[in-house]
């Protein structure tokens, strides 16, 4: 199977540039992957985050596909529920007519952010309850495809004069609660396996596809699963740079919020762990893809047999931009 390999990238904070350079070093990083031959580029969307820099992908899609030449540049994803379909619709038509064949557009449910900041961007309005996502997504493929039903009251508006560009549509899951939607409506589909490894599974793609066919839509649809992915020289060097992550995402679980550690620290912290905590970091640790280029590549081969996709997006989280760097550069030897 050939694989495309993509990357999704969350705009990290990282300790080793002030965090001012987060938005500029994304891309950065888009233009090297461009070079490095991967295939799309999505950058995440976050709200009042201290870790990731990026609220408004929308912004830094248009500066990734202005300065790049042949990489797919998208969002995973817009978070859906802050923001009217309509406007959505109109900004990535704009950046699909300006950068033809290479604008995608993927739709999230989960907020990207707390109940605060979810309150702060519908004020003075009540923030939309996940109830109106489905809503809200038919609206927005009416308005990007010209699919509108008559029956809807917006169904003669034009996004643009020439309707014709569309961006690619994707809606994004982790553990398969979108996946009946993507089918029945008709997007392409994204699975967030970093995210939750131990709920992603491939009957969600299966689910995706049966709900798909049944709806009776004609087109053969893309699927991607992302995984989280630190490359390195060696296993040892790798897991040391998969850390920073790793102990984030634990210390997520525990309540503790603290800006990005370096591996050193992580380690010194692992040390000082208590068994249980020990072993639910390595339980962590174990749903990232971590290695060589070769180690990382055999379980990158084996995800897409398991789950029968020919494309994987990396998301890579490490303390220093240089070490994020070298991941997808090593990585990309596989290309």
């Amino acid at each position: 199977m050939s694989i495309k390999l993509s990357v999704v990238d969350q705009s990290p904070v990282h300790g080793s540039h002030p965090a001012i350079e987060a938005p500029r070093l994304t891309i950065e990083l888009a233009k090297a992957c461009d070079e490095l031959g991967y295939y799309r580029y999505w950058v995440a969307e976050h709200h009042d985050s201290m870790h990731f820099a990026n609220p408004c992908p929308e912004i830094l899609v248009a500066s990734i596909a202005s300065v790049t030449e042949n990489i797919r540049v998208g969002s995973g994803g817009v978070m859906l529920s802050h923001y009217s379909p309509l406007k959505v619709a109109e900004s990535f038509k704009m950046m699909a007519t300006l950068h033809p064949d290479r604008i995608d557009l993927g739709i999230g449910r989960a907020p990207g952010g707390t109940g605060l900041t979810s309150h702060a961007l519908a004020y003075p309005h009540e923030a939309l309850s996940g109830d109106q996502y489905p809503h809200q997504a038919q609206d927005l493929k009416g308005f990007i495809d010209g699919s509108m039903p008559k029956s809807n009251p917006f169904h003669s508006i034009n996004v643009l004069p020439d309707n014709t560009p569309q961006p690619e549509l994707w809606m994004l899951g982790s553990s398969g609660g979108s996946a009946g939607l993507a089918g029945h409506l008709g997007y392409n589909i994204a699975l967030a396996r970093f995210i939750d490894p131990d709920n992603c599974a491939p009957s969600i793609f299966t689910e995706y596809l049966e709900e798909y066919k049944r709806a009776g839509h004609e087109e053969t649809p893309n699927k991607m699963l992302a995984i989280a992915c630190i490359c390195a020289g060696t296993e040892e060097e790798a897991k040391l740079r998969a850390g920073t992550a790793v102990y984030r995402k634990f210390a997520a679980q525990m309540g503790l919020r603290e800006a990005f550690l370096t591996p050193s620290e992580v380690q010194d912290r692992y040390n000082e762990f208590p068994e249980s905590y020990k072993a639910e970091y390595d339980h962590i640790l174990k749903g990232y893809t971590v290695g060589t280029p070769d180690q990382c590549w055999n379980e990158i081969e084996q995800l897409a047999k398991d789950y029968q996709c020919d494309e994987i997006g990396t998301v890579a989280v490490t303390h220093s931009f240089e070490d994020r760097l070298d991941s997808y550069q090593l990585l990309a030897k596989g290309l």
